[in-house]
C-alpha cells in the first residue's frame, strides 16, 4: 500500500499548484431516431471512456471487463482468445477498420495483441446481428476501428506508465489537422520482467523436523519465470475531405512483438536451463475512399497484411549448451479488396450491397521435427486461398416504431462455395413512453476451416466440412431519464443456436492429433445489462454498469466410444455464468473508478470432471483506479494510480498457467497547450 500512499500524495502536491476548474455535466435528451442499419440488430458499444480508462489495457482487458464475452488468457501479455456465447475463438470474427483480421492459419485473434489506445470505435455484434458484418460468426462478430482526431493544428499527448514487476509502458500520439486533413501518429512501447509471485499449488513441499520426519506440507511461494516482454506498436492515420463530399484514408499499424513463454507451475527445472520465445512482426494497412450524397453513399477498400511469426524452444540436454528442440516460422501474406454501397428511398427503404475478397498466401514449417527413424526433418505447408464474400440486404420501415430488414450472404473459399446464408430481422417500440424496443432475428450461418485444420502437418484433415449453425435471438430493451438529473438504460437478450459439424483436434493412433468433425453444440443463454447516470449535484456524478451472462454450451452429438462422457456436458473452458460491475463517480476533476468480474467454474476436460486438474474453480476480480485532471497553463496534465486484483485473488484462467495477484501502476499524462 506505500505506492498507493505516494500516488496520493502526488495528487494533493500538483492539485495545490493547479487552478481547480469544474466541468458542468449538461442533461442529455434521448431521441427515438433509431438508424436504418440498425433495424433488429444487437449491438454492444463500448464507449470511448471504456476504451481509454486504462490506456496500458490491450482489447482483451476491456472486453473482460464490459461484456459477458468471456476472454481466455494464458498470463500476463499471453496469447488472449474469447468465447462469444459459448463458442469458440474461431467462431468470433474480428475486424479492423473493415478488414478481418482474424489468423487465417488458425481461424481466430489474440486480442492481447491489440492495444486499447489504438482503438476509437468497438463494437460486438451478437449472433445473427454479425451476418452484416461478416460470415462465419457463430458467436459474433467484433468491429474495431479508429477515426480522424478532428483536431485544429498541431497536438501532442505523452503518457508514462510505471507498474509492478518491472513493467514500463510509454504512449505518445501526435497530431495535426485543418479543414481538410487529419493526420495522427500512435506510438506504444511496453517492456515488462512480468516476474511476479504467485503460490504454486501444484506443487507441496516438505515440513522436516530435526529428525527428518515430514511434520507438515505446504504450497511454496514462486516467482513467474522467464515470461518477460516487449512490445511495439506504431499507428499511423492520414485522413482528406474533399470540396465534392469525398473522403480518403489512410491506416497502417506495425506490431513487433517478443514475448518469453512463462513455466508452467508444473515445470520443476531452472528457468536457465531452456528458452521458450514467441516473436511477431505484423504490418495491417488500409486504403479507403467514401463518395457521399443525400440519399446514397459508395465506397472502396484495399488492403494488405503481411505477418510473420516465429516460435523457438530450446533446452539444455545435460551439457550445458542449449539444443534447439523446436523451430517454427510462419509468414502470412493477406490482401484485401471490398467495395460497398447504400441507396435511401425516403425514410422507408435502405437498400445495401457489399462485396470483398481476401488473398492469403501462408508459408507454416518447423524445422526441428524428431523423426521415428532418428534426426530431424522440414514439416509444414505452402498454401494460397482466396476467401470471397458478398452481401446484400434490403431493410423497411413502414411506421417510425415498425421496421423489417433481410440479408442474404454468399461465401466462397477456396473453389468451394458455402450455401447461401439468410438473416432475418424484425423489431418495434412497444411502448414510446420509456423507449420500449423488442427486436428479434433469426439466421444460418457457416464457418469454413481454418488453414490449420486443413493442411497442418502432421495431422490436418483436408475432407473436413464447414461447421453450420442455426440462430435465433431476442431482446427488449429500455431508456428512461430526465434531463440533468438521471439516465436509465437496460436491456435483457436471449439467443438459441445449434451448431453441427463442430471441428475439434482429437488424438489419433499415429501418436498426434487431428481435427475432426465430430460434435453437435447447443449453445443458448441469456444476457443481461443495465446503465445508470445520476447527477448527484453539481460538481458530483455517479454511473454504474452491469452486465451478467448465463451461457450454457452443451455438447449433444454423439458418442466418440462407449467410454466418451461428453455428451450433455459443458464445453471446456467455457463458464457457464460471467457477470461485471463497473462504478465511476466523479467530483470536479476527480474521477474514482471501480471494476468488478466473475467467472464462474470451468471445466478442462470434456467430461466436466470435479478432479483437481479437470476444472478451475469460480475467481472474482476486483480493480480501482483514482485519476485527477489538473489545467495549467501549458499543459493539462493527467494523474492517475491504478490497484488491479484488489484483495489479492488467487486464480487461474487456464490450467497450470500461473496469473498475477494485487499489483499497481501510476500513470502521467501530458498534453501541451500551444
Amino acid at each position: 500500500m506505500r505506492k498507493l500512499c505516494y500516488i496520493l500524495l502526488l495528487f494533493a502536491t500538483l492539485s495545490a499548484a493547479a487552478e481547480e476548474k469544474t466541468v458542468a455535466i449538461k442533461g442529455v435528451t434521448v431521441l427515438g431516431y433509431r438508424p436504418m442499419k440498425e433495424i433488429g440488430v444487437q449491438q454492444t458499444k463500448l464507449d470511448s471512456v471504456a476504451l481509454k480508462e486504462n490506456i496500458a489495457l490491450s482489447i482483451a482487458d476491456v472486453l473482460s471487463f464490459n461484456s459477458s464475452i468471456f476472454v481466455k488468457s494464458y498470463g500476463r501479455a499471453t496469447l488472449s482468445t474469447v468465447s462469444f456465447r459459448g463458442t469458440s475463438p474461431s467462431h468470433t470474427q474480428v475486424s479492423w477498420n473493415g478488414m478481418k483480421i482474424n489468423n487465417p492459419m488458425l481461424g481466430m485473434t489474440d486480442f492481447s495483441m491489440i492495444p486499447s489506445y489504438f482503438i476509437d470505435d468497438a463494437s460486438l455484434l451478437a449472433g445473427t446481428s454479425s451476418i452484416s458484418e461478416a460470415g462465419g460468426g457463430l458467436g459474433g462478430a467484433i468491429k474495431l476501428s479508429t477515426k480522424a482526431a478532428q483536431r485544429d493544428g498541431f497536438g501532442v499527448q505523452y503518457v508514462q506508465g510505471i507498474g509492478s514487476f518491472k513493467t514500463f509502458d510509454e504512449f505518445l500520439r501526435l497530431t495535426y489537422g485543418n479543414k481538410r486533413w487529419q493526420l495522427s501518429t500512435r506510438a506504444v512501447y511496453m517492456t515488462s520482467e512480468n516476474d511476479y509471485k504467485y503460490r504454486n499449488r501444484d506443487k507441496k513441499e516438505n515440513i522436516y523436523d530435526q529428525d527428518m520426519n515430514i511434520i507438515g506440507q505446504y504450497y511454496p511461494i514462486e516467482r513467474n519465470r522467464s515470461g518477460a516482454y516487449r512490445d511495439l506498436h506504431i499507428l499511423q492515420e492520414v485522413y482528406y475531405n474533399t470540396p465534392k463530399g469525398d473522403r480518403f484514408s489512410l491506416n497502417a499499424w506495425y506490431i513487433g512483438s517478443n514475448r518469453e513463454l512463462a513455466m508452467m507451475t508444473t515445470d520443476y527445472g531452472n528457468d536457465t536451463d531452456f528458452e521458450n520465445r514467441q516473436r511477431e512482426q505484423t504490418l495491417r494497412s488500409v486504403i479507403s475512399w467514401d463518395h457521399l450524397r443525400k440519399n446514397w453513399r459508395v465506397g472502396a477498400k484495399a488492403g494488405y497484411i503481411y505477418t510473420w511469426m516465429a516460435y523457438d524452444y530450446r533446452r539444455d540436454p545435460g551439457n550445458g549448451i542449449l539444443t534447439s528442440m523446436t523451430r517454427s516460422r510462419s509468414n502470412v501474406n493477406t490482401a484485401y479488396f471490398q467495395g460497398d454501397g447504400e441507396y435511401h428511398i425516403a425514410d422507408k427503404w435502405l437498400f445495401t450491397a457489399n462485396i470483398s475478397a481476401h488473398q492469403h498466401f501462408v508459408k507454416s514449417k518447423d524445422k526441428n521435427i524428431i523423426l521415428q527413424q532418428g534426426g530431424t526433418g522440414i514439416v509444414g505447408y505452402d498454401k494460397a486461398r482466396i476467401e470471397l464474400s458478398g452481401v446484400v440486404s434490403a431493410k423497411y420501415r413502414p411506421i417510425e416504431r415498425f421496421g423489417v430488414a433481410v440479408t442474404l450472404r454468399e461465401e466462397m473459399y477456396g473453389n468451394k462455395f458455402i450455401p447461401v446464408i439468410p438473416a432475418f430481422f424484425i423489431d418495434g417500440v412497444l411502448s414510446e413512453r420509456g423507449q420500449i424496443i423488442l427486436k428479434a432475428s433469426v439466421s444460418r450461418n457457416y464457418r469454413f476451416p481454418s488453414l490449420n485444420d486443413l493442411y497442418f502437418l502432421p495431422g490436418g484433415n483436408p475432407d473436413l466440412k464447414s461447421e453450420s449453425g442455426f440462430t435465433y435471438d431476442a431482446e427488449l430493451s429500455f431508456k428512461v431519464g430526465k434531463a440533468e438529473k438521471y439516465n436509465l438504460s437496460g436491456s435483457v437478450s436471449w439467443f438459441d443456436s445449434y451448431i453441427d459439424d463442430w471441428i475439434q483436434w482429437l488424438p489419433t493412433t499415429k501418436g498426434f492429433f487431428s481435427p475432426r468433425n465430430v460434435k453437435r453444440v447447443h449453445a443458448y443463454g441469456v444476457n443481461a445489462k443495465a446503465s445508470l447516470a445520476v447527477q448527484l449535484s453539481k460538481e458530483w456524478l455517479l454511473t454504474a454498469d452491469g452486465i451478467f451472462g448465463w451461457n450454457p454450451s452443451i455438447n449433444v452429438g454423439e458418442k466418440l466410444s462407449p467410454a466418451d462422457q461428453s455428451i450433455g456436458k459443458q464445453l471446456p473452458y467455457v463458464p457457464e455464468y460471467t457477470a461485471n460491475i463497473t462504478g465511476r463517480i466523479t467530483w470536479r476533476r476527480w474521477a474514482f473508478i471501480y471494476k468488478w468480474c466473475y467467472y464462474s467454474r470451468r471445466y478442462t476436460m470434456s467430461s466436466n470432471d470435479y478432479t483437481l486438474t479437470g476444472s478451475l474453480p469460480t475467481y472474482y476480480m476486483n480493480n480501482i483506479s483514482l485519476e485527477k485532471v489538473l489545467d495549467l497553463k501549458a499543459a493539462q496534465i493527467s494523474l492517475k494510480g491504478t490497484i488491479n486484483n484488489l484483495f489479492d485473488e488467487e486464480y487461474l484462467s487456464v490450467l497450470a498457467r500461473p496469473m498475477p495477484g494485487i499489483n499497481f501502476e501510476i500513470f502521467i499524462g501530458i498534453t501541451p497547450k500551444w
